[in-house]
């Protein structure tokens, strides 16, 4: 199925503070290589989207709209109080255009992310018609991954948060890299239906799966090769991490 650029929508997650950063700067105007995070992701999600990109901001979000509009030309969503990846993204919808059917969920502190690999998350779920389509990568050591549960005919079974997990489940090396591409009318339904029924009190983007197999929807997985582009950073030790395989893929 082609790729028409003019349907598709990505909102981008920006709204957090990153309290392990050890700094009172919102995470994403972290420098890589010299330039914020931010416009990293900004700059890759607009090569696959053009106009229709949606940046949520919370924390410092004048100073972030500030960074970002000095290189780039995206709307933004204020997410005044911060309950949860699946409330950023609720929040968001309604400055989604509405021609733009599927929706791309990235992650504003995963700067390493390619446009040819979310180009080839959009065209495997236009492909396979599903509803949801998680971005998966393997890794050698999945401590701390939420783990993607995948039955023998490539669907999604459960995305399993490593606090909830079996112990054969935490043999699973296929973890959720928190990037998805979602069917919007779909996105719109299951946004109403998840709550905040958990240890943390958040909306968790996650649920929607539960919430699509309940309606006898489609979810997918996308296993992506190179889990190094999805690298996200939380610490200064993964902001090193990150600039360190930023430099060797510039030097490429």
């Amino acid at each position: 199925m082609q790729l028409r650029r003019e349907n598709i929508a990505i909102v981008i997650l920006a709204a957090g503070l990153g309290t392990r950063m050890k700094s009172q700067k919102a995470k994403v105007l972290h420098e890589v290589c010299g330039q914020p995070m931010i416009l990293y992701v900004v700059e890759t999600a607009a090569k696959v989207a053009g106009d229709h990109v949606i940046l949520v901001v919370g924390h410092q979000a004048e100073r972030v709209r500030e960074v970002v509009t000095e290189c780039a030309r995206v709307r933004y969503t204020l997410q005044e109080q911060q309950l949860g990846t699946g409330h950023a993204v609720a929040s968001a919808l309604p400055d989604v255009p509405v021609e733009c059917r599927q929706v791309v969920i990235l992650c504003g502190d995963v700067p390493l992310v390619t446009e040819s690999t979310i180009g080839n998350l959009i065209t495997d779920h236009l492909n396979h018609r599903r509803d949801i389509t998680v971005l998966a990568t393997e890794v050698e050591d999945p401590d701390g991954y939420g783990r993607i549960v995948i039955d023998t005919d490539g669907r999604v079974v459960a995305i399993v948060e490593e606090a909830d997990a079996s112990e054969e489940q935490r043999k699973i090396r296929i973890v959720n890299t928190g990037i998805y591409c979602v069917d919007k009318p779909f996105l719109t339904r299951a946004l109403k239906k998840i709550d905040r029924n958990n240890a943390q009190g958040e909306l968790y983007l996650t649920d929607i799966v539960a919430v699509c197999h309940l309606d006898n929807g489609t979810v997918g997985a996308m296993v992506a090769e190179n889990a190094q582009e999805f690298r996200g950073i939380n610490s200064r030790d993964d902001l090193a991490a990150v600039e360190e395989l930023m430099r060797c893929r510039n030097r490429i």
